[in-house]
């Protein structure tokens, strides 16, 4: 018994310093997902054509946000490992890198939402009534053509967020989160409903309460990280040059190419999955949106905790410390599974309350409401998997993460919903059920990678 807690359990110093970490990330999730909740009942209060366009954008914007992710994250493994170092101007490069690596990112993808928005949607439109069909079409481009001035300083916050986050500055971020959520709350209240005199917009108004979040976002972290450039010593001299050394060039495209094209392909593979359910019609979209944003608001646990993994065990591996880090990892994984476990229970006890909030009909309510309850069930292998790839990834195995990941969405996860969406006559509720089943063979590949310490490595030290 000794042996498995010792193993297992940390003493309460090693939880202290999880919650230094992981405490801001999760507040700050926290506070932008309940956001979410509540724009997402906003909009529901128009209608479900509505909500279900703006759900159908959100899910292609969200390819955008994973893109800029993975691009981060690539560059990140490095940061984390060069500050545990101290090493200052490789964290400065790795920065340099993000910032022209987002930027070419973000050309791209305005280029694609202008030209190919519309029929991008009208994947997800397989409804035989023409004109909810029309009026969800028709509420997906009017907030997709304002959600795009929101991706600039979206790709900004990331650049200088991550980049603080992996010098040990969770707190900042944090704050100009809980601010822009609350901005966005403020305007989403006036600009949807037309509230206080100003113009009733809906959709589009919810949009423009999205874009000047951001924005005051954005403001926020980057005035506040030069003006203590004393503390964010990365910040010092970095838009002197943008000339980066071509070995640090070689090395984050070499292990942080595999994470991009891995979060391209993920984040893909998940819209392509809500057009494999959306076959079921407009009502599983709408149920679909509901059950998201509501399991979103749950998640942040595990992926606060997945993302305190990343930089602990980053700084860990990067100031030399392998045993050190493998016994961390353990026992942030085990408290990670164990959290979802307890939260996984309060999730599905109250899976029948949230749908009542949203102004939509009873057949929506009751499909969101077993979505809630399957996605419950499952959240303590997401995770496993999820602090498995955090590790794997932070120990430069990306390729071993492409194949773990975004390889598992397109050669399992996506057929098994293609067939069981187009060749059976199964409900919503069934197919998403074995949709989520086949995860676990994933966490069972993520055990034994683990177990095998095949990312355990120092991989600043000679940098």
């Amino acid at each position: 018994m000794y042996r498995w807690k010792e193993r297992f359990i940390g003493d309460k110093a090693f939880y202290r310093m999880i919650l230094v970490i992981a405490f801001p990330i999760l507040i700050q999730n926290g506070i932008t997902n309940f956001v979410s909740l509540l724009d997402n009942i906003m909009v529901g209060q128009l209608g479900t054509e509505q909500m279900s366009g703006v759900a159908i954008v959100n899910q292609l914007l969200n390819v955008f946000n994973i893109c800029i992710f993975g691009a981060v994250s690539g560059a990140s493994i490095f940061s984390a490992q060069f500050y545990g170092h101290g090493n200052h101007e490789g964290v400065r490069n790795t920065f340099r890198f993000k910032l022209i690596c987002c930027a070419l990112i973000l050309l791209l993808w305005i280029v694609i939402f202008l030209t190919n928005g519309a029929a991008l949607i009208n994947l997800f439109l397989n409804d035989t009534d023409a004109g909810n069909v029309l009026l969800t079409h028709a509420s997906g481009m009017e907030y997709l053509s304002v959600m795009l001035v929101g991706l600039l300083p979206y790709m900004v916050t990331q650049v200088y967020a991550s980049t603080l986050r992996e010098t040990g500055q969770t707190v900042l971020p944090m704050l100009a989160g809980i601010a822009a959520v609350i901005i966005n709350l403020f305007f989403n209240y006036l600009l949807i409903f037309g509230n206080f005199g100003c113009p009733r917009l809906g959709v589009a108004g919810a949009a423009i309460a999205t874009v000047t979040s951001r924005f005051a976002e954005t403001a926020i972290v980057v005035i506040w990280t030069h003006r203590n450039s004393e503390r964010n010593i990365f910040i010092q001299g970095a838009y002197r040059t943008f000339r980066i050394p071509r070995a640090l060039i070689g090395q984050i495209l070499k292990k942080g190419t595999p994470l991009l094209i891995n979060e391209t392909l993920w984040s893909a593979g998940q819209a392509m999955l809500v057009q494999c359910y959306s076959m079921r019609g407009l009502n599983a979209v709408a149920a679909l949106n509901i059950s998201t944003t509501v399991s979103n608001l749950f998640n942040i646990v595990y992926i606060a905790l997945g993302s305190a993994i990343s930089i602990v065990i980053g700084q860990q591996l990067g100031a030399g410390e392998l045993k050190k880090a493998v016994e961390t990892d353990r026992k942030m994984i085990f408290f990670s599974v164990m959290c979802c476990v307890v939260i996984g229970a309060l999730m599905f006890a109250a899976s029948p309350l949230f749908p009542q909030i949203y102004n939509t009909s009873e057949e929506v309510r009751s499909l969101a409401a077993g979505l809630i309850r399957i996605a419950a069930m499952f959240m303590p292998l997401y995770a496993f998997y999820h602090a498995s790839y955090f590790t794997l990834r932070t120990g430069g195995k990306t390729m071993v993460t492409f194949l773990f990941d975004s390889c598992y969405v397109w050669v399992v996860n996506i057929p098994t919903a293609f067939l069981l969406s187009r060749f059976t006559g199964l409900p919503l509720l069934p197919v998403y059920f074995i949709c989520q089943s086949v995860e676990i063979v994933k966490a069972v590949l993520g055990f034994v990678l683990l177990k095998k310490g095949v990312w355990v490595h120092n991989m600043v030290e000679h940098m």
